[in-house]
């Protein structure tokens, strides 16, 4: 099986392997660029494994941000009734349609993924909208080798502004992947930990190391799997006011509970009314934020939030 990347307007070649995406890139004068965490999944049966994770079928409608040159694309193609693939990177097109080829149900979006910060593109989920109905999908699923810069921001305002999706298959910084399934006091544990936790379950498929990507990333990776949970969220309530909520708990982890629901950010609190407050909940005002679980988290938001 050769590894040769093909002319443009040939047949693509089967594999990204380290030497055809080198060949690829030389032949549509492309490079890495890292400012845009550009770095390309070069193993496989990695790729395999985030489709197998993804269990997909004709019923699905996948969103996939980072088509990248679309290798992952066309894998996800092959199984899932409907792709809608975002690129920033305008570079890549030509790349990622020669290795998808043809295919009524891939749709690609050129363009980023967030709007702003806290803000999703809005072109994108209409078309993912669109997507679920042009092929009569019954589920959504979010399946991607994410751009690090962009992989907490997308998946906090997936899981905070939809309640649609089935499934969420990514692969993500190990760091991001650590922190997202952290227990209390541990240094991983945030307001990153407590928001995803809250409205889903969250498990690390596999840890990927650099030498599985071109170019190669200072850090590991890993695939995860997040299954937003509708009865965790329903115990949530408001979950924008709750991520607010955590954003503020969080921006000084160092101080203890008591410092930092008085001298709150939206507006100091007298120090009688929260200690009347942690009384009531039966929470230690000494301890910091991330000695508290899940369950005392939505318990200070409600009487806090």
């Amino acid at each position: 099986m050769s590894d040769t990347p093909p002319a443009p307007g040939s047949a693509p070649a089967p594999r990204q392997t380290l030497s055809y995406l080198h060949g690829l890139f030389e032949a549509y004068g492309l490079e890495a660029k890292s400012k845009l965490g550009q770095n390309f999944l070069i193993d496989l049966n990695l790729l395999d494994l985030i489709v197998r994770t993804a269990e997909l079928d004709q019923s699905d409608a996948v969103l996939e941000v980072g088509t990248g040159t679309g290798s992952l694309t066309a894998k996800l193609a092959d199984a899932a009734g409907a792709v809608v693939t975002v690129e920033i990177d305008r570079s890549l097109q030509p790349v990622a349609k020669e290795i998808v080829g043809e295919r009524p149900n891939v749709k690609f979006v050129f363009g980023d993924a967030l709007a702003k910060k806290n803000e999703l593109n809005p072109d994108m989920l209409v078309a993912w909208d669109e997507a679920v109905k042009g092929a009569n999908c019954t589920r959504k699923k979010l399946v991607a080798n994410l751009p690090y810069v962009i992989a907490t921001p997308l998946i906090s305002n997936l899981l905070i502004t939809r309640t649609d999706i089935d499934r969420m298959v990514v692969m993500v910084q190990w760091e991001i992947a650590e922190r997202m399934r952290a227990v209390p006091n541990t240094k991983d544990y945030n307001a990153l930990s407590v928001l995803v936790q809250s409205v889903a379950d969250v498990e690390t498929v596999r840890k990927v190391l650099p030498s599985n990507f071109h170019p190669r990333p200072k850090v590991d990776s890993a695939i995860v799997l997040i299954k937003p949970n509708a009865e965790k969220r329903a115990k949530v309530g408001d979950v924008m006011k709750f991520r607010v909520f955590l954003r503020d708990l969080y921006v000084h982890r160092r101080k203890n509970l008591r410092q930092a629901l008085v001298g709150w950010p939206s507006g100091a609190r007298e120090k009688k009314e929260v200690d009347a407050k942690l009384a009531e909940l039966g929470i230690d005002g000494t301890l910091r934020s991330e000695a508290l679980d899940l369950e005392q988290h939505l318990r200070l938001s409600a009487a806090f939030g």
